[in-house]
């Protein structure tokens, strides 16, 4: 009985390590480990740069909108000042205080 003759692992090891150079210098890619940060940036147009400064500006007026609209919702109304008695407003008022202070943490 014959044994079908079976390549050595070196062999088999340099016939990979040869075809993995070959399918490297073919796709022409940087190695897959490279880091995102090392890779040379692609300049941005003028046009790509004008959009997402469009873009960041009306996402900061979109905030400051919103900002401007949530403080004047918690302004106090003058009708509301008069409703209820005084001692529950300003029981309130302490309750609040301390919700919005770092109290609890003590």
């Amino acid at each position: 009985m014959s044994t079908p003759e079976q390549p050595s692992l070196e062999d088999a090891l340099a016939r990979a390590r040869e075809a993995s150079r070959e399918l490297a210098a073919v796709l022409d890619e940087p190695p897959p480990w490279e880091p995102v940060w090392k890779r040379p940036r692609k300049p941005k147009s003028k046009a790509e740069k004008k959009r997402e400064l469009r873009k960041q500006r009306r996402r900061l007026q979109d905030a400051g909108r919103r900002r401007l609209a949530a403080g004047e919702s918690r302004r106090p109304r003058a009708r509301q000042g008069r409703i209820g008695n005084a001692a529950a407003r300003r029981d309130a008022r302490a309750l609040s205080r301390v919700r919005h202070s770092t109290a609890w943490l003590w």
